[in-house]
């Protein structure tokens, strides 16, 4: 099966795009796993898919599978990368593009070379990512090889843990990433963010991503870390991150109000893959 694809990144956090509307596909585990592998395949971090909506409410329907061929909820790089795509591809000549996804309904404003995502309400309910917990409480403490570390809990449509630390260079990320992703706590494992405060408007982020280790930018990460951020009073409402692959503006007006989260989207080439 001959399928055309599209590389792109948003912010190193790169992905293989298909148009499943023009073309017939359906993908198994092991074909997407070969697919985004980087030595023998295309290699990315995710591969989405631009299908039909199920809904009336959306114009698309976007599906997102990690590197290890797990599906996921939610993928904010991805989500501005999946609007550049629509557009460039001619799939839509709309400005606002209201898409569904597995973590729910989300809406993507195109706004010259910027993408806008309106990512929803964070959901800071336990049960959300899930995280099996007694309570629900702004910071928990998480128990990891012996050692006890706090950290903040939040679904941004898909699940993530927030630590905050002193400084991100210092942390073992595989390591510890690794641990909490798959930690017995979240059954589903979880993203595992690591936040670094800066200043008030100003954080620093690594994010060991669930199924795909540590990515050059999370976006639905920057989202986590700013809400968790917030929660614990030690962010204003607009927030610069600072990824390994570059910047994004995070706006979080607080509880109960959708997050926003604006970055770049970049196209790398296209091509086919007979898989």
């Amino acid at each position: 099966m001959e399928i055309k694809f599209t590389k792109m990144h948003g912010l190193g956090n790169d992905f293989v795009v298909i148009d499943a509307i023009t073309q017939t596909i359906d993908l198994t585990v092991e074909q997407i796993v070969a697919i985004s592998d980087r030595h023998l395949g295309v290699g990315c971090d995710q591969l989405l898919l631009v299908e039909k909506p199920t809904t009336d409410q959306a114009e698309f329907r976007y599906r997102i599978y990690n590197s290890d061929g797990g599906e996921v909820e939610q993928c904010g790089n991805g989500a501005r990368c999946f609007a550049l795509f629509v557009r460039q591809h001619g799939l839509t000549t709309s400005s606002t593009i209201p898409v569904e996804t597995a973590g729910g309904l989300i809406e993507l404003r195109i706004e010259g070379n910027q993408v806008v995502v309106n990512m929803g309400v964070p959901d800071f309910r336990p049960q959300s990512l899930p995280f099996l917990v007694d309570y629900q409480a702004e910071s928990y403490n998480l128990m990891v090889n012996g050692a006890e570390y706090a950290i903040g809990a939040v679904s941004m449509g898909n699940p993530h843990a927030v630590m905050p630390v002193e400084d991100v260079d210092t942390v073992d990320i595989e390591t510890l990433g690794k641990e909490i992703e798959s930690h017995p706590q979240f059954p589903n494992r979880v993203n595992a963010g690591f936040m670094q405060v800066v200043k008030r408007d100003e954080i620093r982020l690594r994010v060991y991503e669930r199924g795909a280790g540590e990515t050059r930018a999370c976006g639905t990460g920057a989202c986590a870390a700013v809400a968790v951020g917030r929660s614990l009073a030690l962010l204003d409402e607009r927030v610069t991150v600072h990824l390994p692959g570059g910047d994004l503006m995070i706006e979080w007006p607080g509880e109960g109000r959708a997050l926003l989260m604006t970055g770049p989207a970049t196209t790398v080439f296209e091509g086919k893959i007979n898989i």
